[in-house]
């Protein structure tokens, strides 16, 4: 095959773990790991649930040569230029793993190259992208007649990253943790979601704690996140927003190796610090995880988890990461607190009136496979559900197969860069 580049677009961290981990140990995979040959290429462009850590992390995987951050995107989506200059060689693919649609269309136009688009649930501008791999046939069926040749149904690609943590790597964390009953909390990883996550579910838990002792509780910390930050969230002197959800407060204790730090609250329920990331190694051996909205769902999802969806309102101005433009003008210097409160108080409205839905996995069934509990939440009352399910594991049987079926096949990373390899071997012919 002739020297070629493979460019991918990408934005958020999720997409960079479920979509872009998978799919480049695939690309190296079936085209080997001549850089001189193959060049791999990653492009992020700016996305409201960013971390700022998203170019560190892109690069951190071998199978990529060179990694531009979201920063200067839009230089090189107007203009073409990269911000070290990149060179480009003359035959190529454009492979879309997160971001708008639109980018690969403009950016494959410039470089002639060949594009290519991961879509899970919307696949748009079919006259102007030369493939497509999907994650579902129903996808297809919505699709103009004309261009279904351009279609493929891969697969799921989030669920083929949980596969490629539980199967090909080695768990480190202390046997304890998998021995009986144990309960993921995910309080998600931005200061406005975890000043109310963290002391609520710590709440949640000494509930739970109190009538089954033998449960063990941890956190997958995000990897934007050091510890001493997440325990601050914790800390009375520190989080104001404790006394309004009626949370619980810890101290962080770090004892030393093998065993794992962890959260100590006043009531003494130890919950342990799960640092390494992608965590789906530790969540697939939860019985049940407590969890923000976001890309946390669709990852528990993946990996047919079962999990209780939190969404309190205590503190309006908290969920500042919806997408498109409420996203960005929640985010805005000074004046984001104030939309972010007006946003969420018109959204909750509509949740409230409507049922709508707001976890990943609801919204592809399209009905509530997994509770979303929305309001001003008591933690008394959510670890009486999750008792509830604790204590009859026929429902959560029940959630984890439902969770199955949504889902796609597994196999998609290989299937989408086949796609890939198809469409360099036909610009090259």
């Amino acid at each position: 095959m002739p020297i070629s580049d493979i460019l991918i677009l990408s934005n958020g961290p999720g997409e960079l773990a479920t979509w872009v981990r998978p799919v480049v140990k695939a690309l190296r995979e079936q085209l080997g790991d001549d850089r001189s040959a193959v060049r791999i290429s990653v492009v992020l462009s700016p996305c409201p649930n960013a971390s700022g850590k998203e170019a560190e992390i892109a690069q951190s995987y071998p199978e990529v040569d060179r990694v531009q951050g979201a920063g200067n995107f839009w230089e090189f989506l107007l203009w073409g230029k990269t911000s070290e200059n990149w060179d480009w060689r003359d035959r190529g693919v454009v492979l879309f793993l997160g971001g708008d649609q639109i980018f690969p269309v403009v950016i494959g136009r410039r470089l002639g190259y060949r594009t290519v688009i991961y879509a899970e649930w919307d696949a748009r501008w079919h006259s102007l992208i030369d493939r497509f791999g999907v994650m579902k046939p129903e996808l297809v069926a919505r699709i103009p007649k004309k261009y279904a040749y351009k279609f493929t149904v891969v697969g799921d690609l989030m669920t083929e990253a949980g596969e490629l943590n539980t199967k090909n790597e080695k768990l480190e964390i202390s046997e304890a943790i998998y021995s009986g009953e144990t309960i993921g909390l995910l309080p998600g990883s931005k200061p406005a979601k975890l000043a109310q996550g963290v002391p609520l579910c710590l709440a949640i838990a000494e509930c739970i704690y109190a009538n089954r002792p033998q449960t063990r509780f941890v956190i997958p910390v995000a990897p934007t996140l050091d510890l001493k930050t997440l325990a601050g969230f914790a800390d009375s002197r520190q989080n104001p927003v404790i006394e309004l959800v009626k949370g619980a407060t810890a101290e962080l204790i770090t004892p030393d190796l093998p065993e794992l730090p962890y959260l100590k609250t006043a009531a003494g329920v130890r919950i342990e610090l799960w640092t390494r990331s992608p965590a789906y190694d530790l969540l697939s051996q939860c019985s049940l995880c407590f969890t923000t909205v976001g890309a946390n769902t669709a990852e528990l999802a993946a990996l047919a988890v079962p999990m209780i969806v939190l969404l309190p309102t205590q503190q309006l101005d908290a969920m500042r990461s919806w997408d498109g433009l409420p996203g960005l003008l929640a985010n805005l210097p000074v004046f984001g607190s104030g939309f972010a409160k007006a946003i969420n108080w018109i959204i909750m409205q509509q949740v409230m009136r409507k049922g709508h839905l707001y976890a990943w996995p609801n919204i592809w069934a399209k009905t509530q496979v997994v509770p979303e509990l929305v309001g001003k939440l008591q933690a008394t009352e959510v670890a009486e559900l999750a008792l509830d399910y604790l204590n009859h594991p026929e429902k959560l049987q029940e959630m984890r197969d439902r969770l199955r079926s949504i889902r796609g096949e597994a196999g998609a990373a290989q299937k989408l860069a086949k796609l890939v390899c198809e469409e360099l071997e036909m610009q090259n012919a």
